[in-house]
């Protein structure tokens, strides 16, 4: 007999048509389920492989300088979200004069930073002819708006943060990347443009997120700004 719910399961990560054992999930799906709830815990407390992420970054070619947020840990990173936004106390990154610094923020998935995070890198900074680049940086126990406080001890206007996304149940290892231009403390998530669930052959693809983000940045620079008030169109450039 065909399953009439086939094609619905094959279209779709998420779970649907699950079936029943009497007025509960089959023990097959309820074991599944359990096991994809674990595997996003243990997603959100794997520290990130630091030391091998910047080998890899460095064999691109950019500089790589380590720091971590004020968040003394994982747990109180976790607790305090507001730590993982400041840098911590005596950081000491040697200003410059950049258009732009890439930041590789482990996030609540630092799996995703391990698995995407150097490939991701890669085609972006192919598309950045004409910019000053400043020394890719790699932040632990990060939040997006730690991005704002390395721009600006660093030197650089803008900032684009690449960082592992909170993981869900069908998705472990997404990463988003966060563009901020005129990047300083106080900024506004309705100031920055974000690409998210990068995680190809599953998600979005490292071309095609690194060719969205060129465009968002050659408007950024010439409108000065960033933020809702800027929107991808492919078809159109940037509007």
């Amino acid at each position: 007999m065909t399953d009439p719910l086939a094609a619905l399961r094959a279209s779709t990560r998420a779970r649907v048509a699950l079936g029943r054992a009497g007025d509960a999930l089959p023990t097959s799906e309820l074991l599944e389920l359990r096991a994809a709830h674990a595997a996003a815990r243990d997603a959100v407390h794997v520290p990130l492989g630091a030391d091998a992420v910047a080998a890899d970054v460095e064999a691109l070619g950019p500089d790589v300088v380590r720091v971590t947020s004020a968040a003394a840990g994982r747990a109180e990173y976790l607790k305090r979200p507001d730590l993982g936004r400041r840098l911590a106390a005596g950081t000491d990154l040697e200003p410059g004069e950049y258009d732009v610094v890439l930041v590789l923020a482990d996030g609540l998935s630092p799996l995703a930073v391990q698995n995407h995070g150097v490939p991701m890198l890669a085609a972006i900074l192919s598309r950045l002819d004409g910019w000053r680049v400043a020394p890719v940086v790699i932040a632990t126990e990060a939040r997006v708006a730690l991005g704002d406080e390395i721009a600006s001890a660093i030197g650089a206007r803008s900032v684009v943060v690449l960082v592992g996304e909170r993981p869900g149940m069908s998705s472990t290892d997404s990463l988003g990347i966060y563009f901020t231009f005129d990047a300083r403390r106080g900024r506004r998530d309705s100031e920055r443009n974000c690409l998210s669930n990068i995680r190809p052959p599953h998600g979005t693809g490292y071309e095609a997120a690194a060719t969205t983000l060129a465009m968002l940045m050659a408007e950024a620079r010439r409108l000065g700004l960033s933020g809702v008030a800027l929107k991808a169109d492919p078809a159109l450039g940037t509007s």
